[in-house]
């Protein structure tokens, strides 16, 4: 039997798994993630009645193959559209039309996790969570790997690899496994650049009406990177209540990455009402926090150190991989990636 191990759960993990269980319905497939949820940065939480996707925002329309799969493919009950537009605002806070270019955006009512989560439940995958791995063993052209616990799993024919390109990079480093691939793709892996991004969500009890979804600041000069009304989601805030996602600019989470969570969202919330022009957004009903160290790639893997793993059934992938921190990318990498291991078996 064909036995497959995939390291982490996220976005192109999924959708590798995806394309593997159908291609190849007699394989036996492992999927090891470290926390207790699927889908990586594209991630939900819930608050009472409220569902707020705190990570990535939305899939976009970018990529053909993309909405095929979440409106065709999958079921696509529950995804819902954001129709609203995306504006601008620069250093100083003043807030302009005019930055709609992502086409369609999409997410579900549920929130972004369901990407992964739909595409792992059309599989007879075996999804173990709160499973952190340690280290990879290359012996007998075959793949072990041993989690946080001691626990070993496989051997595997191929193995993916999913966590951001610094994690993956250490896993590679310290891997059991002799070859010139190892040090290459190990090399390779940590020269991918990455921002670090600490978000903050803020909970209302009241109703913000503005003509926009979410606001961007394209010329890093802000404190804030993004603001995102998540009531303009359907199905993720109730009537007279709102939420706003704001992910601070790289700079600035550096700077605060370590400091008392309380204080950043005070200040994060001081920064809205400043941009957003209402002094009641300084003072948010609840909140909530995520740092995301290792949240964007700035550009991609050399693609020579990724094909001389795979060689060796070693398989990187995600928006790292693909060269675009953006979820659509993840998505199709994992698809292309999918396929090259269900042609490689």
């Amino acid at each position: 039997m064909t036995r497959i191990g995939v390291v982490g759960a996220g976005a192109a993990a999924a959708a590798a798994t995806y394309v593997v269980d159908s291609a190849l319905p007699s394989a036996e497939v492992t999927v090891l993630e470290k926390s207790h949820g699927v889908c990586g940065r594209a991630a939900t939480r819930r608050r009472g009645d409220v569902t707020y996707d705190y990570g990535a925002n939305y899939v976009t329309s970018d990529d053909e193959r993309v909405v095929e799969l979440l409106t065709e493919t999958l079921d696509s009950d529950g995804l819902v559209e954001v129709t609203e537009p995306i504006h601008t605002f620069d250093a100083d806070g003043n807030v302009s039309e005019g930055r709609d270019a992502d086409g369609r955006k999409w997410t579900y009512r549920a929130g972004l996790t369901q990407i992964a989560k739909r595409l792992l439940g059309e599989t007879d995958a075996a999804v173990h969570t709160e499973t952190r791995v340690e280290t990879l063993v290359r012996d007998d052209e075959r793949w072990r790997v041993v989690d946080a616990d001691g626990g070993e799993w496989g051997p595997f024919d191929a193995l993916l690899l999913n966590p951001p390109a610094p994690q993956s990079a250490e896993l590679v480093r310290d891997a059991e496994w002799d070859s010139p691939a190892r040090t290459a793709l190990a090399d390779a892996t940590e020269e991918v650049p990455y921002r670090t991004v600490w978000t903050g969500v803020l909970g209302y009890e009241f109703e913000l009406d503005r003509p926009y979804y979410a606001l961007i600041n394209p010329d890093g000069g802000h404190d804030v990177g993004w603001f995102a009304r998540e009531e303009c989601k359907e199905g993720h805030v109730p009537d007279g209540q709102s939420a706003l996602v704001a992910q601070a600019s790289p700079r600035w989470s550096v700077e605060h990455y370590d400091e008392d969570p309380t204080e950043n969202v005070a200040e994060l919330a001081e920064l809205a009402a400043d941009v957003l022009g209402d002094g009641r957004l300084a003072d948010p009903d609840w909140t909530d926090h995520q740092g995301w160290r290792y949240a964007l790639p700035d550009e991609g893997v050399r693609n020579g150190a990724v094909d001389d793993a795979a060689g060796e059934d070693l398989y990187a992938v995600g928006d790292w991989v693909a060269g675009e921190a953006r979820l659509h990318a993840a998505l199709r990498n994992g698809l292309d990636t999918g396929e090259r291991i269900a042609h490689s078996l």
